[in-house]
């Protein structure tokens, strides 16, 4: 029964949500007229606006508008509201949902609303359980002299100390004029003020609302490729830094072992990963495992450039809603920097989830399976934070969106899997069947599609690599036809086929299991450089025309595909990432014995 309570005006100070980064004294409150859930409704307080965090009840539970209608305030609580009760007081912060931005980020792992989940064993407890751990202190650089006009986005100085990333102090966005005070060379507190900037006091961290994208000079620009060490997708399927990835599959087809190896291995600045609705094991498992890897790039812990954002199953639902918009946030701040940024969301169908939950407690018209009837507009709007930059101080910068799709069933044609494929540039789809024959990473080259493909190509070509194209095409067109002879042999038998199509048959084999398989598990195969895959496609196109020119001179199709291909298919896993020489080797290995085929 919902109750209603006059609003009542007090002066309280409460402690805002640790994303704010300060406490903030109120002058105003109002009272609280039902509960359901994460669910609240309050009374009108002048000035309350969309967007506005308010705390709830006496223990100050963070909670945003969410809708303003005839006087009565809609709110969604990020916490479990278990224990508040109409007639309660709630207290409008009159500031919108805020993450607390700085070099602190690098290396930590926080809960959906940016706040620290600290403690060994201690990161699955609720925030009112949780402890902050002590102050951090890094060396600070300053790169602007006194006096020095800069505008907003410029660099003031850099912070030492934080790790393999250069983190640097900007000029916030809206700022700029004369440097009034810099602080000299030496340690600094987390939050210290380094510089004043026409009053403007500069600090070592920020705070930024999260649904507001941080502004840039410039969008778009010349299209690099991201290389993720992944053959299949560098070959046949490539992303452009600042592109936009979705990676629909159903159970156990491989999705969080596939992002974990392109976080692992791609070769951008800062990860950022958010966990969004994960089983708790499994995001225990990621975090100790980035803990323990060492980076490939700099020796040092893989952990150590990555933010992990982990609002788990079991963590408040509505502040799974709330972390990808933490998550783009926190890209968009090390973006800024020049950095090239990738954001991992796994998985977006559990957010759009929580979109679908929050909008039947409100009432809100259902549309298909249930989702609001915005959740296209809201898919496209996370997707459009993406994007390669030129930053307002003038930098290149990237963030390459990619989110992890879980259509219940395997359904891809179910609402969220069919209107993130609409925005997104690249999909990666997970084939159950591949899967299930332990075909690893089990990217379909049927039912997946990269936009970023021609203007790579063009990239490729210009870089040194002219070859690129035609590698890709060939391997692309003897799959395809591999699989359209593939339903005639289960039919009718492979030795009904004329020779070179029985030959078909064998090149579509030799490029799945030499090149598009790939192990996670192998220390020489979970990584591939560009010249191995380069080494790996061109030993398998020169064997299978080898193939079709001993059946073109009369030799038994039969004969052909006795021979012993052995050193070509075992080759990603007995060289180097990179010993492109090694792949030769066994490519000549097997072109010797073919010459002896009769």
């Amino acid at each position: 029964m919902e109750t209603v309570a006059a609003s009542s005006e007090a002066t309280a100070e409460v402690r805002p949500p640790e994303g704010s980064g300060r406490r903030v004294r109120h002058e105003r409150s109002c009272r609280i007229r039902r509960v359901a859930g994460p669910l609240v409704e309050m009374d009108y307080a002048n000035g309350t606006a969309m967007h506005d965090l308010v705390a709830l009840g006496e223990a100050g539970l963070p909670g945003e508008v969410v809708a303003i209608s005839g006087g009565v305030v809609t709110v969604q609580a990020y916490e479990y509201t278990g224990g508040l009760a109409p007639g309660d007081t709630a207290f409008p912060q009159g500031t919108p949902l805020s993450a607390r931005l700085g070099p602190h980020l690098l290396g930590g792992v926080f809960d959906g609303l940016l706040r620290p989940l600290s403690g060994s064993g201690e990161w699955l407890l609720p925030a009112a359980a949780r402890a902050e751990g002590g102050e951090r202190t890094w060396a600070f650089v300053p790169m602007a002299d006194v006096g020095a006009r800069i505008s907003e986005g410029e660099v003031l100085g850099e912070l030492q100390g934080v790790g393999p990333v250069r983190v640097r102090v900007l000029v916030p966005p809206g700022s700029g004029g004369v440097v009034e005070r810099i602080t000299a060379e030496g340690s600094v507190r987390q939050d210290a003020v380094v510089a004043v900037v026409s009053g403007t006091e500069v600090r070592t961290g920020t705070s930024w609302p999260v649904r507001r994208p941080r502004p840039v000079r410039e969008r778009g620009g010349e299209q690099e490729p991201l290389n993720t060490g992944q053959r299949v997708i560098d070959l046949l399927f490539p992303v452009a830094r600042g592109s936009t990835v979705a990676v629909p599959g159903g159970f156990g087809t491989g999705k969080t072992v596939l992002l974990q190896q392109i976080a692992k291995w791609c070769d951008a600045d800062v990860i950022v990963y958010i966990g969004c609705g994960e089983r708790g094991n499994e995001m225990a498992d990621v975090i100790a495992e980035f803990s323990a890897l060492e980076d490939p790039r700099t020796g040092g812990r893989l952990a150590d450039r990555t933010v992990t954002v982990a609002n788990t199953s079991n963590m408040p639902m509505m502040a799974r809603e709330a972390s990808i918009y933490t998550g783009a946030t926190v890209a968009e701040y090390f973006r800024d920097m020049g950095l090239d940024v990738v954001v991992i969301a796994d998985s977006t169908s559990r957010w759009a989830e929580a979109l679908r939950e929050f909008a039947s407690r409100t009432g809100e018209l259902p549309a298909e399976e249930g989702y609001p009837a915005g959740l296209a507009s809201a898919i496209a709007a996370f997707y459009e934070r993406a994007g390669a930059v030129t930053t307002l101080g003038g930098g290149r910068g990237s963030v390459t969106m990619i989110g992890a799709v879980s259509p219940p069933g395997g359904d891809l044609t179910e609402p969220v899997t069919a209107h993130t494929e609409r925005f997104v540039r690249c999909l990666w789809s997970l084939d159950r069947d591949l899967a299930y024959a332990r075909h690893y990473p089990a990217v379909s080259w049927a039912g997946s599609f990269s936009r970023d493909a021609a203007a790579l190509t063009a990239r490729q070509t210009a870089t040194g690599d002219p070859a690129w194209a035609t590698r890709r095409d060939r391997v692309a067109a003897l799959l395809g036809e591999a699989d359209r002879l593939a339903d005639l042999v289960d039919l009718i038998g492979i030795t009904a086929l004329p020779a070179q199509e029985r030959i078909t048959v064998l090149a579509g084999r030799l490029a799945r299991e030499a090149v598009l398989q790939q192990s996670a598990l192998s220390a020489l195969d979970a990584y591939c450089a560009a010249d191995k895959t380069a080494a790996l496609v061109d030993a398998v196109l020169a064997v299978v025309d080898r193939c079709r020119e001993l059946v073109d001179s009369g030799v038994p199709a039969a004969a052909v595909e006795e021979a012993d291909f052995g050193p070509v298919l075992r080759a990603r896993e007995e060289v180097g990432p990179h010993d492109a020489a090694g792949v030769a080797a066994r490519r000549d290995i097997v072109l010797a014995r073919l010459r002896e085929v009769r």
